[in-house]
């Protein structure tokens, strides 16, 4: 389905599409998804803001308000939308450049002018229509990115699962802090991660439908307050305020400092969004449109910046499990948001007595995911250089950190599309004998026929100036080994005949007719046909050199062959 303009549609609500459509059967299933959902969503976004150096409250508000406002802006039936993996180290990124060690207060403020920042990107970007953005980063790319993404966390988490304090620098600063620290670690703390990691671990593999984050959660809590795990120096969570959360305002003197770092974060937020939304489709519903995923997660951001929430998009996990479970509609996403309010509400004292390493625990055993082997492995098993480029995007995040690695994403992505334009194929082709298929030279068909004296060459994609001299020196070396008397080319996978390239190619045309050999354009669209006869190569080739397909191509040159028998003389 394409994405439909945002000005036709500017007073529909997705909200009145799925209500007008609602059934009765729904009700029951959507309450149930929405409740385990949030037995999902709820540990793991208290956990993803710690990640961010935020205090754990700040995950519920962003549970809260982003969902409640994608619900009803939002065009994905199932999408579950908070914060991520992803999303937490790249805003702990941003907030370390412009609050590093600030208190509360400060940055409260810098989480408001970074997520309404964010919110303000995305809501431009579904004005400008900038959807189609989201393509940009190649799938091999993004596999390296969030597997090193997952580096990152695991390493920054690793401390508070063995109870250690270090001072964060590098990754190789990292690394070494924790290594020399190994000594001093506390048992207690390590015995608290290990219980919830293997708890996590055991329940996704043997009862993958329960809420394994709330009960590891539940178990931590229960620990802290039953066995006194804190007189053996297991930290917790400590103080978090009951009710609804305050009004935050942006401080317009932080946006100049943290715009960058903003736009990567919509980047990544929209690219999980809608590849979230597109993942759990169903047949019959709508899919995701582009352009009214970025204005309503935009939307989101913007109010949840107020609100004290930290960047939110949508969540492959939670989005599965409330899927999974039996989500029909947006209905689910709001019970969500129902529980978190009455968690902040009623539930905030008790969260407090949360013990750190749970959360580490928690973290780690949902970030490990984002780093994939198998994935690795299958783009290696196809294509050696795009697996280059996964693992360049990794080592660019772990090396050089989450901000820098987003932009060497970005240019990886550029850079291989860059490469694959300015390098089309060119393929020499011959005819399946007794038919009328002409397909590439291939060792699986030995016996195709071929034409000595005809040349058929069939190039592929838009011909323009960043590739027309590269496609020229393909070909060179083909008509060298061939001494054609026609180099035919077969034009029909070519969609588009730019200016500097159609004059290399008359130039070319010159070359070639100097040297006693005809050129022959075959199967051109009406728009390159256009072109052509418009330009100097049109006039030097003629409708008699250009072919509507190889059929008439080949009886053209069987005809020439039979006039040169006729008149050995005949000059072309």
């Amino acid at each position: 389905m394409r994405d439909q303009p945002l000005p036709h549609r500017s007073f529909s609500l997705p909200i009145l599409d799925w209500v007008r459509h609602y059934e009765k059967s729904w009700v029951k299933p959507d309450i149930i998804a929405g409740v385990t959902a949030a037995a999902v969503v709820l540990p793991k976004a208290m956990a993803y803001a710690t990640v961010a150096g935020l205090p754990v409250q700040v995950g519920l508000y962003t549970a809260f308000v982003p969902m409640v406002v994608y619900a009803l802006l939002g065009t994905s039936r199932p999408l579950s939308v908070s914060t991520s993996a992803t999303l937490a180290i790249l805003t702990a990124a941003a907030l370390g450049q412009v609050a590093p060690g600030g208190g509360a207060a400060q940055l409260a403020i810098a989480t408001a002018t970074l997520t309404v920042l964010v919110g303000g990107i995305l809501i431009l970007a579904a004005l400008l229509r900038f959807g189609f953005v989201a393509n940009f980063i190649s799938e091999p790319v993004l596999t390296g990115f969030k597997g090193g993404i997952a580096i990152v966390i695991v390493l920054d988490q690793l401390p508070k699962l063995i109870g250690l304090h270090v001072v964060k620098g590098s990754f190789f600063h990292n690394v070494y802090a924790l290594v020399t620290g190994l000594p001093h670690l506390s048992t207690a703390t390590v015995a608290v991660g290990l219980v919830t990691i293997a708890v996590l671990v055991a329940l996704e593999h043997f009862y993958p439908k329960s809420p394994a984050p709330l009960i590891a959660v539940a178990l931590g809590i229960a620990g802290v307050g039953l066995l006194g795990l804190g007189k053996y120096g297991v930290s917790v969570v400590g103080h978090i305020p009951t009710g609804l959360p305050s009004l935050v305002m942006p401080d317009l003197a932080l946006v100049e400092a943290l715009w960058p770092a903003a736009a990567g974060i919509a980047l990544m937020s929209f690219t999980e969004t809608i590849a979230s939304g597109r993942a759990f489709a169903q047949s019959g519903e709508p899919v995701p449109q582009p352009n009214r995923e970025l204005l309503a997660t935009g939307l989101g951001n913007a109010a949840g910046a107020l609100l004290g929430a930290m960047p939110a998009g949508g969540g492959t996990t939670q989005t599965a499990v409330n899927r999974l479970v039996g989500a029909h509609s947006q209905l689910a996403e709001l019970v969500t948001a129902a529980v978190t309010l009455a968690t902040m509400v009623l539930l905030a004292p008790l969260i407090g007595l949360m013990p750190h390493a749970t959360l580490a625990g928690v973290v780690i055993v949902y970030s490990v995911g984002l780093f994939k082997p198998a994935d690795f492995r299958a783009i290696l098993s196809v294509r050696r250089t795009e697996f280059v480029w996964a693992v360049v995007a990794l080592a660019g995040v772990v090396l050089l950190g989450t901000l820098q690695g987003i932009l060497i994403a970005i240019l990886v992505s550029l850079v291989a599309l860059a490469h694959q334009v300015s390098d089309p194929p060119i393929y020499v082709l011959r005819r399946k004998r007794g038919t009328n298929v002409f397909r590439p030279v291939s060792a699986q068909h030995p016996d195709d026929e071929e034409f000595p004296g005809l040349l058929l060459l069939r190039p592929e994609g838009r011909i323009f100036f960043v590739n027309a001299s590269n496609l020229g020196h393909k070909i060179a070396p083909l008509v060298e080994r061939a001494r054609p008397q026609v180099v035919a080319l077969d034009m029909r996978a070519v969609f588009d005949l730019e200016y500097t390239a159609l004059k290399m190619w008359t130039e070319a045309e010159k070359k070639f007719r100097e040297h006693g050999i005809a050129v022959w354009l075959v199967g051109l669209n009406p728009d390159v046909f256009a072109v052509v006869e418009k330009a100097p190569l049109g006039k030097a080739l003629g409708h008699e050199r250009m072919f509507l397909n190889l059929e008439q191509a080949l009886a053209a040159w069987h005809a020439l062959q039979d006039k040169q028998n006729a008149s050995p003389g005949l000059v072309r």
